[in-house]
């Protein structure tokens, strides 16, 4: 079986709409015949997003929030891959691939009715491109949890992750992806998930720190991450994923993918550093988590871009988004007095947006992108309108699962749990004796 939106992301099908002469170059495969070389690749690629989430993001949190709270993200990032994958299974790629729609895929593929073993997606089994996007809605929520850490109960988390995978991120997922997605009829470029990810995400997150409030001595109590070794070693970690992320979003092993995994890398490098160069002139030093940051947010805004820009385009990327997700996550935040614990909105929101507009530029091949004939303004303006799409529905639906949470069982721990750290309260443990 063929599912059409398989044979590659919005941004690789508006190619080959755009370039034909790109399906000769495809090689002799057939649509439905199988590729060793495309699926021992996408085989690597699903496990390296995984390792984006376990460990990765799992140390990047884990050594951002204060010493008494260093399991409780640990534990959350590990519980959202299980219920994600489940969930994924039962559900979720049912309503983001299953069939056509404007808005989703349809109920055919519960419990991945028709995922065989003979089942195919393009040139590599239908069971590897369903992994393969598995990861992307492991990560997703995962990505939340760090608007809101340090105050919200487990259960709480347990229950919204769950419900919002179901009504967000699938369907999000559809519309940009999937068969008959109305964004992607559009003619959306997202070809590894700045929109469906990050922009996603980064908006739950700023709703998810809002609703819940600010942490108990919150601009009044110093609290500083409790390990920055973690931190990088958790970036180092995203970093090295991120190949599989992008690279892997190709779904096939051809010149594509080695472009993406180049721009990847130059992106991130220029993110980094511009990030770096920005707090070194605003408070005087250079700092790790800075630099661990800013290397995140390349990565974020590359993402969207990877499979249509090229390398002079990336640099461009990774520096806007070095320097406004520093502006995001330190004068923004600050001004606008919202707690978002660990900078999702700052990173994730913000890097999406600025990558996903900066593809619509970048992308023309008068620019040293992929795609001819491209009218910038106008691809400008689809990637404005996925955005504002995004941000609506997921500001909207994220803020009323939140409040029937809320309603029902609460959302935040008490505050003498707060104050004596999630880890113990919630977990009866504690990371720092570790």
């Amino acid at each position: 079986m063929n599912l059409p939106t398989s044979t590659g992301r919005t941004g690789r099908l508006l190619k080959i709409c755009l370039l034909p002469g790109l399906l000769l170059a495809a090689g002799s495969a057939g649509a439905d015949e199988l590729n060793t070389g495309d699926t021992a690749w996408m085989l690597t690629a699903t496990a390296l997003v995984l390792f984006m989430t376990i460990p990765g993001l799992s140390l990047f949190y884990a050594g951002m929030v204060r010493s008494k709270n260093i399991l409780s993200v640990l534990m959350q990032c590990f519980a959202i891959t299980g219920l994600a994958t489940i969930f994924w299974v039962v559900i979720g790629y049912s309503i983001a691939f299953g069939g056509e729609g404007p808005f989703w895929g349809g109920l055919d593929k519960l419990f991945l009715r028709g995922v065989t073993v003979d089942a195919m997606s393009g040139t590599i089994p239908e069971s590897v491109f369903m992994t393969f996007q598995m990861t992307f809605a492991i990560i997703t929520p995962a990505l939340i949890v760090g608007a809101f850490a340090e105050r919200m109960k487990f259960s709480a988390m347990l229950w919204f992750m769950g419900i919002w995978l179901t009504l967000v991120y699938a369907p999000v997922c559809h519309w940009v992806w999937g068969s008959g997605g109305w964004l992607g009829g559009l003619g959306i470029i997202d070809f590894a998930g700045g929109t469906v990810v990050h922009i996603n995400a980064g908006i739950a997150g700023l709703v998810a720190c809002i609703v819940l409030g600010k942490r108990d001595g919150y601009m009044k109590t110093p609290m500083p991450p409790n390990n920055l070794g973690y931190t990088i070693i958790g970036a180092a970690m995203l970093w090295v994923g991120w190949f599989g992320f992008n690279a892997g979003s190709e779904l096939a092993a051809d010149g594509v993918a080695g472009m993406a995994m180049a721009v990847t890398q130059i992106a991130t490098a220029a993110a980094a550093l511009g990030w770096m160069f920005s707090e070194w002139m605003v408070h005087g030093k250079p700092s790790v988590l800075g630099i661990a940051s800013g290397a995140v947010a390349g990565l974020v805004a590359i993402t969207p871009a990877s499979g249509s820009v090229g390398p002079m385009g990336a640099i461009a990327i990774g520096l806007a988004s070095g320097v406004g997700c520093y502006l995001a996550a330190t004068k923004l935040k600050n001004a606008l007095g919202f707690d978002d614990s660990l900078d999702v909105f700052g990173v994730h929101a913000i890097g999406g947006i600025i990558g996903a507009l900066l593809t619509g530029v970048f992308a023309a091949q008068s620019l040293g992108g992929s795609v001819a004939d491209l009218n910038i303004g106008s691809q400008v303006g689809i990637q404005a309108l996925g955005i504002v799409a995004t941000i609506t529905y997921t500001g909207v639906i994220s803020y009323i699962i939140l409040k029937l949470l809320d309603l029902f069982m609460g959302l935040r721990v008490s505050r003498d749990e707060e104050s004596e750290g999630l880890d113990l309260t919630l977990h009866d443990e504690r990371g720092y004796n570790i």
